[in-house]
């Protein structure tokens, strides 16, 4: 990985009040869906009829969305809807989606596959200093590799912390469930994405075979698509992200259908801290909310993207109890990474998404645990 994106979307009243939201997902195809296709039926609605715009919305993108980025681009309206919406009436969100808490567990989320596992291990000792009880580890590089990572870092924090690990789609129903064995034995929180996210049958085969928890779900898309995990008992975590999933409107239906199926909820981010906040005030309204993601790679996205930086304090994010979802987009900071219209996106391996036909890396080779401010764009 040596490069990161995202995209903003801004929502402004007639008065000039402004929500804003996010959508991690291919940015060009994000600004035409909200450009040329959404915002003309949205301008001059009411932006408080948040459950009534976001079934607009959805309808109006049914024949080539349902699932995938016509899903993440409606979430990042919206997110900003609700922005919105908490300022108009004065109150931050998780309060208006019926939260009793300003705060909740965070975990660090980095580790990624490094050729020295002495890194990993000075790297999860941070985290445990930083106050986080909670971190995840990228894994799938290799059996040998993932085991001897996991007792690295799993000795490291010495039971100061716990630590969950994410599979990167890499195995076969075999080595997950040989992997699973000592992932239970190391008291491992879960065990994410084993397996492509289509391979939803490999998932409903590997739970009986092993006692670490399975998690799934930032490659799936609104109920529809979280419908089809919980049916078939392919997860014990839920891994929903408003700025891929839905939204918050969308992704309180999920949180709320996974509780029906007694599923708890720890959310994805892997963009910036206004997907951060928004996923920490779902998980915050969420009697079966855990723990929010928190980027601990460096991203400026995360670290430097708010006027006010995210409050981390003894592993939880600490939301305010200002309207809205409580946060302030530094101008500095869209001025300087935004990519200007009709650019086209860096070539680059963004981690998720790449561009650029020599950006993919195989596994096998060394990975850097930092992204490029340098390669940094929004869209």
């Amino acid at each position: 990985m040596d490069s990161r994106l995202t995209s903003l979307v801004f929502v402004t009243l007639e008065s000039g009040l402004s929500g804003v939201g996010a959508a991690y997902s291919h940015p060009g195809i994000v600004r035409t869906i909200v450009e040329e296709h959404l915002a003309p039926f949205l301008i001059g609605e009411d932006p408080t009829h948040t459950e009534e715009l976001w079934h607009e919305m959805y309808l109006l993108t049914q024949w080539y969305g349902r699932k995938g980025v016509a899903i993440s681009a409606i979430g990042a309206v919206d997110t900003a809807l609700w922005d919105l919406r908490g300022k108009l009436e004065g109150a931050p969100v998780y309060q208006l989606l019926g939260a009793n808490t300003a705060e909740v567990e965070a975990y660090a989320s980095g580790l990624l596959w490094q050729d020295d596992l002495a890194s990993l291990a000075e790297e999860a000792r941070r985290h445990v200093g930083n106050g986080f009880k909670l971190m995840k580890m990228r894994l799938g590089r290799s059996l040998a590799y993932d085991r001897d990572a996991v007792m690295t870092v799993s000795e490291a924090i010495d039971g100061k912390a716990r630590l969950a690990v994410d599979g990167t789609h890499q195995y076969s129903l075999a080595d997950a469930a040989a992997l699973g064995q000592l992932l239970a034995e190391r008291d491992v929180a879960w065990f994410e994405e084993p397996f492509r996210p289509s391979e939803i049958d490999l998932y409903t085969q590997l739970r009986p075979l092993v006692s670490v928890p399975i998690s799934a779900g930032e490659n799936e898309f609104g109920v529809e698509g979280f419908r089809e995990l919980l049916r078939a008992g392919a997860v014990d975590i839920a891994q929903p992200d408003v700025s891929r999933s839905g939204g918050i409107t969308e992704c309180m239906r999920i949180g709320r259908l996974a509780q029906e199926y007694q599923v708890r909820v720890v959310t994805h981010t892997w963009s910036d801290a206004v997907a951060v906040t928004a996923n920490a005030h779902l998980v915050a309204a969420l009697d079966n909310g855990d723990a929010v993601e928190v980027d601990q790679t460096g991203c400026p996205f995360i670290e430097q993207l708010l006027v006010e930086p995210l409050a981390l304090r003894s592993g939880r994010l600490h939301l305010t109890d200002r309207p809205g979802l409580g946060i302030e987009v530094d101008p500095a900071a869209l001025e300087r990474w935004t990519l200007a219209r009709g650019k086209s996106i860096p070539s680059g391996n963004y981690a998720d998404l790449v561009f650029g036909g020599r950006s993919i890396a195989p596994a096998t080779t060394s990975h850097g645990s930092g992204s490029s401010q340098a390669d940094t764009t929004f869209e």
